[in-house]
């Protein structure tokens, strides 16, 4: 069996300030995370990032790029930079990190969500709220659409190509897949593709065994086995879901974008916390960790030494 490659997706843009008080903000906090992350094990970090000051979601060229030279000046993770980036962004403004820094790898979202936030207020009893943007922020998705047209998919494409970065196709439910596909057949995104099933977002496909299979199948019917996959989810759901992809010999994604815990009732302090917790379950199952090396060996990576940051 092929080595696993751990990711820890540091921050995101889906949790607020008031929900942990361990939930990475400023620049040095990110890639401090980001470094404690690749010592407990994972192979590549996913990377957003904040205002400094209020912690929301950002996409400051200045921000990522102090944040990307600081991770790797202290180690050699793969970083994976986000054109997710924050609800409500344009297009242009989470793809211009890419042509900026023209990292190894990126985020590549394959289609459009009804990405649904709202609820999670609810869910966790938050009730009071440090910054007066969380709130609104979340409640705005309650009408949001989370947009990748096949227009800025195909842009997306092209960006990617030119400054030499793979892409980590996000996929949301069973017919990104098919999106993929099409990218593929018109020369847009080269095999093996990368697939990064996200499970557990409200809009997106549930968590389940039986799902994760099928978004598997899926894959083979269109890429037989020219693919390579990782999966991650949502909140409780994040190490129950990567220990079932473990056992299938995919990849995973743990990380406080996903999940706030490191087991039921018990708050991540760091991204470190749930690294470990996937590495220790893995091992028990003789299952080898990919060092960041193996993995851009397994990915086909143009290498750290090629980015401009």
């Amino acid at each position: 069996m092929a080595k696993t490659i751990v990711t820890a997706a540091i921050t995101g843009s889906i949790h607020t300030p008031s929900m942990s008080p361990y939930l990475p903000i400023t620049p040095d906090q990110i890639a401090d995370d980001a470094v404690r992350a690749y010592e407990a094990g994972a192979a590549m970090v996913h990377i957003h990032v904040r205002d400094p000051k209020t912690g929301r979601p950002s996409q400051d060229l200045n921000v990522i790029g102090e944040v990307l030279r600081k991770i790797k000046s202290r180690c050699n993770v793969v970083v994976n930079t986000t054109t997710g980036a924050g609800l409500g962004m344009t297009a242009e403004e989470r793809l211009r990190a890419i042509p900026t820094f023209k990292p190894e790898l990126a985020s590549f979202n394959a289609g459009s969500v009804n990405f649904a936030l709202f609820d999670i207020p609810d869910r966790m009893g938050i009730r009071e709220w440090k910054y007066d943007w969380e709130k609104p922020y979340l409640e705005s998705t309650r009408d949001f659409i989370f947009a990748n047209t096949f227009k800025t998919m195909e842009e997306f494409a092209r960006t990617f190509e030119e400054n030499g970065t793979k892409p980590e196709m996000e996929i949301y439910d069973s017919a990104m897949i098919n999106n993929a596909a099409y990218l593929v057949s018109k020369g847009l995104i080269k095999k093996p593709v990368y697939l990064q099933f996200v499970m557990g977002i409200m809009g997106g496909i549930p968590p389940s065994a039986k799902n994760l299979i099928f978004l598997y199948e899926t894959a083979r019917q269109n890429f037989g086995n020219d693919f390579i996959w990782s999966v991650c989810a949502a909140g409780r759901h994040q190490l129950p879901m990567c220990a079932v992809a473990l056992s299938m010999g995919g990849n995973v994604r743990v990380g406080m974008e996903d999940s706030l815990y490191a087991g039921k009732g018990v708050m991540a302090k760091s991204n470190a916390d749930q690294v470990e917790k996937i590495v220790r379950i893995a091992k028990e199952l003789s299952i080898d960790i990919a060092t960041p090396d193996d993995a851009r060996q397994i990915l086909g990576l143009k290498g750290i030494d090629k980015v401009t940051y």
